[in-house]
């Protein structure tokens, strides 16, 4: 049975390559860009005529909508360009695409910081990836979005690890942070929802205290203790995000 892998991708050169080189088995690999400024579209014809841009970006669930889009085979296999297919991963793959169809959730093992994170409640971190093209498809939203899986289909695990270059320093973690809070409140914030700061501060220190206590942050060492703090960080800034947007006045002009 084919398999389509598509990537949504912007300015991602430091990575693609080496992405797309663990992708060489598959039958079709789909990019499609949201407007990178520097050598990813290149990159990714090295591997692939299928490249297309669409710059408008509407948020992560359309552009995986439309990436799918473009794709011609009956199974899709959803790749981020700072991941990589293991080998183990790709033969079970393989072995899925000739069974019944399913959808498939693979775990994703991530390095951040210098070492690989096993607990912090970031491992198996299990994603839906795979899946048949005529029969699931991703939702609209803006940011976090999920794979809708039709009712009474089946969800089954992948064996092998989906290697996950989560950030390359502190200052790419801090801008992909502010990124998902600005998504995060302005999707709430379309919906009618609210925040104060006191529930910024109380969800913040509750994701601390999960991450690094419930979630044995501490065995990731370091990088555990570094991670939960900002975790929670993250965590109070797209709350007090939203209590902007939702409960300060707009500047008054003089």
């Amino acid at each position: 049975m084919p398999i389509s892998a598509v990537l949504i991708v912007k300015n991602e050169a430091h990575h693609l390559r080496e992405c797309l080189e663990t992708l060489a088995w598959v039958d079709e690999i789909v990019v499609l860009d949201a407007g990178s400024q520097d050598d990813t579209c290149a990159i990714a014809r090295e591997f692939t005529a299928n490249v297309s841009v669409e710059a408008d970006w509407q948020g992560f669930g359309v552009q995986r909508q439309r990436a799918q889009a473009r794709a011609s085979h009956e199974w899709i296999l959803m790749v981020d360009a700072d991941e990589r297919v293991t080998p183990e991963l790709r033969d079970s793959i393989l072995h899925a695409i000739q069974q019944p169809p399913a959808v498939y959730s693979v775990s994703r093992l991530s390095w951040c910081f210098g070492r690989f994170i096993r607990h912090s409640g970031w491992y198996p971190d299990r994603v839906l990836r795979l899946y048949p093209s005529a029969k699931a498809g991703y939702n609209a939203s803006l940011v976090h979005e999920k794979l809708k899986v039709p009712e009474g289909m089946s969800i089954k695990r992948l064996s092998g690890d989906l290697l996950h270059y989560t950030y390359r320093d502190l200052r790419h973690y801090l801008e992909k942070s502010a990124h998902y809070a600005q998504a995060w409140a302005e999707q709430r914030a379309a919906q009618g929802k609210t925040a104060t700061l006191g529930s910024g501060v109380t969800h913040g220190i509750a994701c601390f205290l999960k991450m690094y206590v419930l979630k044995a942050g501490f065995k990731d060492g370091k990088q555990g203790f570094l991670l939960a703090l900002l975790s929670a960080h993250s965590t109070f800034n797209k709350y007090a995000d939203l209590w902007i947007r939702t409960r300060t006045s707009p500047v008054e002009k003089r």
